[in-house]
């Protein structure tokens, strides 16, 4: 093990304090037939209609504040490497200001009618909450000003409950009362500036909600606690008038050796078991679910099948290396096995495609911003236009539904509608004999979903 120095140590930097920030970037159009080197989109025609809505509306694309505006390139094993030129190395308010200032730039450059953030990304904290609270009102305040100029949304804010130490052993779940009651004053402040900005959603995301070992761990008592500080969590949404949805984002792995909230299918348990089924929805980040084991899309098509699917994080990560890589979406495959799950449950609003990834270490260069996020909305819109013509086509889901037509006949609807017992399946089975094998016809499907991705458009 060594240790290590940034590689800027010791010089003296000149910051960058008025925009233009992107000088030589431009406003990112729509040109098909443009070569593939040039920095435009090839595929996202906002205004293009698929199955009676625009593009942009069926996206709802959202910029987040964490990776694309503090982040720095770091990994456990090395110093940074992204050096933006108006970030000043302070965490002062002047900073954060002038970051504020950025985003929206680039936001404009980008299309992109959305953005989220967490409490702590926008603004410094101070030596007690009561100025943090003031720190985080100087750059809302700043923000929405921006908001109103410019007509881009806040898509959903969230509190950063997990990176201060205070949150070493949770935040909702901490066996002490008094972190727990820190979470919920940080949850309680970040509500009243979503309803200031009017956001649409408010997240919670457990970076620390789990158990390193079962030694040590009440885990009926912190899913419990758990499940009572989301209840209070809406009760006072609710008295300050936040009509948005609540979503829980379910991760599997980073940095406790178990999360509370693992997967989609764990989480929508833990909805059902504590009564918050009626209130609570997910915000699937697909990186997440490949964390759990899964492949890319699948917590996205079990929340959106279950009812529960209110927003997705769209990131993907490598499935070779285990851990939160948090990359763009570039596979056209994935990206259209999504998007047919969420127009099948008729979209993503009043949630949206929150771009929660970074780009790579080495990717220094702020061009490399817009190619990620550019790249990646061009994937996604085909994957919409793709899942779109699969379902007007109708062969797949024609397919899929001839596969259960048994559960539409007499016998099958019984037992669907809860009429059948164990003696009626023994009766059944007395009259019918032995089933006969049904093919899956597993590779004609993906013959045929392989065609949607190569199809001209």
């Amino acid at each position: 093990m060594s240790s290590f120095a940034p590689a800027s140590e010791g010089q003296q930097k000149v910051v960058q304090t008025q925009g233009p920030y992107f000088p030589n970037i431009s406003k990112i159009l729509y040109n098909p037939n443009a070569p593939p080197s040039e920095l435009c989109f090839k595929h996202y025609n906002a205004k293009r209609v698929v199955l009676g809505k625009t593009l942009e509306e069926h996206l709802r694309f959202s910029v987040v504040y964490w990776h694309t505006w503090r982040g720095t390139g770091a990994d456990p094993f090395g110093a940074p490497t992204i050096n933006r030129p108006w970030d000043d190395g302070t965490d002062s308010i002047e900073n954060a200001l002038r970051r504020m200032d950025v985003n929206f730039e680039f936001l404009q450059k980008l299309g992109s009618p959305f953005w989220a953030f967490h409490d702590r990304d926008i603004a410094p904290e101070g030596v007690n909450l009561q100025e943090t609270n003031r720190n985080i009102d100087i750059v809302v305040d700043h923000a929405l000003e921006l908001q109103k100029k410019t007509g881009i949304r806040l898509l959903w804010g969230t509190s950063n409950l997990f990176a201060n130490p205070r949150y070493m052993c949770g935040a909702a779940s901490n066996p002490d009362p008094h972190v727990f009651a820190y979470a919920a004053s940080q949850v309680k402040k970040m509500l009243d500036v979503t309803l200031k900005l009017g956001g649409s959603n408010f997240v919670f995301w457990g970076g620390r909600e789990g158990y390193n070992t079962l030694l040590n761990s009440d885990v009926k008592r912190e899913l419990d606690h758990m499940a009572a500080f989301f209840k209070m969590a809406i009760a006072y949404g609710d008295k300050i008038g936040f009509k948005g949805v609540y979503l829980i984002e379910p991760k599997a792995k980073e940095p406790t050796t178990h999360q509370y909230d693992y997967d989609a299918q764990t989480v929508i348990s833990f909805l059902k078991t504590y009564g918050l089924d009626k209130r609570m929805k997910l915000n699937i980040e697909p990186n997440h679910g490949q964390l759990a084991g899964h492949r890319m899309p699948h917590d996205v098509h079990f929340a959106a099948k279950l009812g529960f699917l209110g927003s997705v994080d769209c990131n993907t990560g490598s499935e070779d290396l285990g851990w939160d890589t948090d990359e763009f979406i570039m596979e056209v495959q994935n990206s259209t096995q999504l998007w047919l799950a969420i127009l099948q449950q008729g979209g993503i609003a009043p949630g949206g495609m929150n771009f929660d990834c970074k780009v790579r270490r080495e990717s220094v260069d702020l061009e490399d911003l817009f190619w990620g996020h550019v790249s990646a909305m061009d994937c996604l819109a085909l994957g919409v236009i793709n899942a779109a013509k699969i379902i007007e086509d109708g062969i797949i889901p024609t397919m899929v539904k001839n596969r259960y037509k048994g559960w539409d006949g007499e016998f099958g609807s019984k037992i669907e509608k809860g009429q059948a017992s164990l003696e009626d399946c023994e009766s059944y089975v007395f009259n019918n004999g032995e089933p006969k094998l049904k093919s899956g016809k597993e590779e004609k499907y993906k013959a045929i979903f392989n065609e949607y991705l190569v199809a001209k458009l």
